[in-house]
């Protein structure tokens, strides 16, 4: 499609809603040995952006929104607009890296010109260098935008932890397409309407949960300065704990992201409540025949993380029952059908309620967290080996800090990025993060291992 869905367009009014606001989404690779030279980097990209029209394509707003932005071909595009380069001071160290990345990304994008841009960071500490790319949310979730960053690679994206989720697998089953409902409800009575059940359950618990105020120091107005840090755990350690506890990835990268949490409240003098971590989960609806479209597929959910448990392996456990119980409750099933809908309104009653309802300031969600499957296989760009990719979460709608997970060869990547003055920081939840893991697997090795789980899950 070459225009915006509503809910591409809705982080376009996110962003409107408030000055302070860059609802652009990143991912960066950080590359083994020199970079290459300015010139053979942009020619090479100049061709590799030829496979994704949506590179040489702006947006054209209708008046008074009496229409879907569209997307059009920039007859002014020049990619040496678009790939900018930028050296670290020595040492050039992760601190030095992070304040670039966290700099960028509070930048807003320019609309008159194509919504990306790739920042070549040279400098980097052990003959590194790496290579920023940032998108606007309306232009790509994170696994259209993972797709779009590795198309960029010597080899393209390849083998996908994508093609591998239950998310992926089920979406095209799920109930989806409002228009055709009475159709599968007269050949399947009984199973639809167990769907249309659960998507109603899910429809009030969405509600409760974002009109029902959450007492953390974490959600609040933002400031124009942010900070990014980054975490790697191997997903070896991160499965050993899915086998020792019979949970999943998702299962044990919250378990993580809320011990630290937890950890730097307390080292702010914060007292961690019940129900005072409600997470925004974005759950991926794509399905596998659509994993290089770029648009937004997601649907949501509202889980409660148990920042108020202290004991680790309580915490793990509490965590899967919760995302088990939110999981059945249909709220993933709820936000599809909604968005479904929405798309069948007329634009411009759409653009004006999401304009008005995102000038409101919520205080029910806390923070938002977020699984991308990656590439398998390591990636090379111009025969040079990419080591790590560490995703960069957006911040908006009161929500002053997030996390990105990218899963990307054999490691897990942890991308946080929090308002300069929040209590808990960017980098130490990254660190906090690290050591939570840690600390699950060694619990971990001192249990009776139970079966084998089947194919571990994640969710995006």
């Amino acid at each position: 499609m070459n225009h915006l869905t509503t809910l591409d367009a809705g982080f376009l009014k996110a962003e409107d809603a408030d000055r302070r606001v860059s609802l652009a989404i990143g991912g960066f690779a950080v590359i083994e040995g020199p970079p290459p030279e300015q010139d053979a980097l942009v020619s090479t990209f100049a061709e590799r952006v030829r496979a994704c029209p949506r590179f040489g394509q702006r947006l054209r707003l209708r008046p008074f929104d009496l229409g879907a932005p569209e997307w059009v071909d920039d007859p002014d595009f020049d990619i040496e607009r678009h790939v900018r380069r930028v050296a670290l001071p020595q040492p050039g160290d992760d601190r030095a890296l992070h304040r670039v990345i966290a700099d960028v990304m509070a930048r807003r994008l320019d609309r008159d010109r194509p919504l990306w841009e790739i920042w070549v960071i040279e400098g980097l500490a052990d003959e590194r260098w790496a290579m920023l790319i940032k998108i606007h949310h309306c232009m790509a979730d994170g696994i259209a935008a993972t797709h779009m960053l590795a198309g960029l690679c010597d080899d393209g994206i390849g083998d996908s932890y994508a093609h591998h989720i239950r998310a992926a697998r089920e979406s095209k089953h799920a109930l989806c397409n409002p228009s055709r409902v009475l159709d599968r409800l007269w050949k399947t009575p009984g199973v639809v309407l167990t769907g249309v059940v659960r998507a109603v359950q899910g429809t009030g618990e969405i509600v409760a949960g974002l009109i029902s105020p959450a007492p953390s120091p974490l959600n609040g107005p933002l400031s124009d300065l942010r900070r990014y840090s980054g975490a790697r755990v191997p997903l070896a350690d991160i499965e050993q704990v899915c086998r020792a506890f019979d949970v999943t990835i998702n299962d044990v990268a919250l378990a993580a992201i809320t011990e630290s949490y937890r950890n730097a409240l307390i080292a702010g003098g914060e007292r961690p409540l019940p129900d005072s971590l409600r997470t925004l989960v974005p759950v991926s609806v794509r399905g596998p025949d659509a994993l290089d479209k770029t648009d937004n597929r997601v649907s949501v959910m509202l889980p409660n993380l148990p920042i108020d448990e202290e004991d680790p392996v309580r915490r793990l456990q509490i965590v899967h029952a919760r995302l088990g119980r939110t999981k059945a409750s249909g709220q993933r099933e709820a936000g599809n059908v909604f968005v479904s809908l929405a798309n069948r309104i007329p634009f411009a009653v759409t653009a004006w309620a999401t304009g008005l309802l995102l000038r409101v300031p919520q205080r029910g969600v806390v923070t938002v967290a977020t699984n991308v499957p990656g590439p398998r296989r390591p990636l090379r760009i111009r025969g040079r080996r990419v080591v790590g990719v560490f995703p960069v979460p957006p911040l908006a709608m009161h929500l002053r800090t997030g996390v990105a997970m990218l899963s990307y060869a054999d490691d897990l990547f942890f991308g946080i990025l929090s308002d300069y003055g929040v209590v808990a920081e960017a980098e130490q939840l990254a660190r906090g993060i690290e050591a939570a893991v840690r600390r699950l697997v060694a619990i971990s090795k001192r249990r009776k291992q139970p079966r084998t789980r089947g194919p571990l899950s994640l969710v995006v």
